[in-house]
């Protein structure tokens, strides 16, 4: 999946390059480069489908060369994960039958990569059987109010893999804490595994009305008429997520938890868990001076920062805006964006 718009991460990530488009690493590949990088011990390049806004066709194209044309999944408007998920499941299921399919995420990090592989590798083993969903759960190490949270049945398992008793909304911290405490609540990934015809009967059996749209979608797969039909079609679907869509209300769903160094990179603050931190406890990058300062993310451009006793601060340069922002209120970055729009300064977004 790699249709968001990264809005947290602005002013480096902008509507015509957004986050998962970015290098935020110390190596020069993207987020979507390494996510694809990522599973190749499992998945033919070929095999790869990404799901993305049409207006991102050519950074896919420049920046995955080995994903067949076909397999660019262009979404003429935002739908949230339901319809995305179920596009894919639809073309899939189309060209390659009752396959095992895996959803990922494009702007995620991950630390392990043999243990991530491993992982995946034991929830393709659950999806095979029957119709069962397997959700990769992240193991908890600290009272995160940001993430779903997954609460699993310790009693019940199918060799490394948990019974999910239910999914659980972003807690606030006291709810956190006592999630963590608890031992059996796993901060919830949003990667799925299973068969393309058990995402598909799900959606029909609790989505009826987007089952209804992929199912003429899916039929003009392959045809000349495709893009038309996706054009008219696509833009009526429910904008739902898969996790209140059907994920809330499916049975035979297993969690793996996942000890593979996970993070979603959702804000800026992420820099600071990725990067290599300098004396100070700072993510710093670029043309930058620091003096008496602590606990900061600063990435530099072109031009000197310098920064005298910032501590806990968010510095961002790019070539037409600069970013400064208390750690604390990253998640209010997307009101910079909501004010620009309100502006008419759409130069800047």
């Amino acid at each position: 999946m790699a249709g968001g718009r990264g809005e947290r991460f602005w002013p480096k990530s902008r509507q015509n390059l957004p986050k998962q488009f970015l290098s935020l690493t110390n190596d020069s590949r993207t987020m979507i480069q390494l996510t694809v990088d990522r599973i190749k011990p499992l998945v033919d390049i070929k095999d790869v489908y990404i799901a993305t806004n049409k207006n991102y066709l050519p950074l896919v194209r420049e920046q995955l060369p080995g994903v067949p044309e076909e397999n660019i999944l262009c979404e003429p408007v935002g739908r949230n994960t339901a319809p995305c998920i179920g596009m894919g499941a639809a073309h899939i299921a189309k060209k390659n039958g009752d396959a095992l399919m895996m959803v990922l995420a494009s702007d995620s990090l991950i630390k392990n990569d043999e243990l991530f592989v491993d992982t995946l590798k034991q929830a393709l083993e659950i999806a095979q059987k029957e119709k069962n969903i397997v959700t990769m759960g992240i193991t908890p190490n600290y009272p995160e109010t940001g993430y779903g949270y997954i609460k699993f049945d310790a009693h019940q398992k199918d060799g490394e893999a948990f019974k999910v008793e239910r999914f659980v909304e972003k807690p606030n911290l006291e709810k956190a804490k006592e999630y963590l405490a608890d031992g059996s609540y796993l901060w919830n990934s949003g990667m799925f595994v299973w068969k393309a015809s058990t995402v598909l009967s799900s959606i029909k059996e609790f989505m009826p009305d987007l089952s209804a749209g992929l199912e003429k979608i899916q039929a003009a797969v392959g045809t000349a008429d495709y893009n038309n039909v996706l054009e008219s079609v696509f833009p009526t679907l429910p904008s739902e997520s898969i996790d209140y869509g059907v994920m809330e209300k499916a049975k035979d769903i297993y969690t793996l938890p996942g000890d593979f160094g996970w993070d979603d990179v959702g804000s800026w603050l992420a820099v600071g868990r990725i990067k290599t931190l300098d004396q100070s406890n700072s993510a710093v990058e670029g043309n930058v001076v620091t003096v008496n300062c602590s606990d900061n993310v600063i990435q530099g451009g072109k031009k000197l920062i310098a920064a005298v006793g910032l501590k806990d601060t968010i510095v961002v340069d790019t070539d037409d805006a600069i970013l400064i922002c208390a750690k604390e209120s990253a998640g209010d970055i997307k009101k910079v964006l909501a004010a620009l729009r309100e502006q008419k300064r759409e130069e800047y977004l």
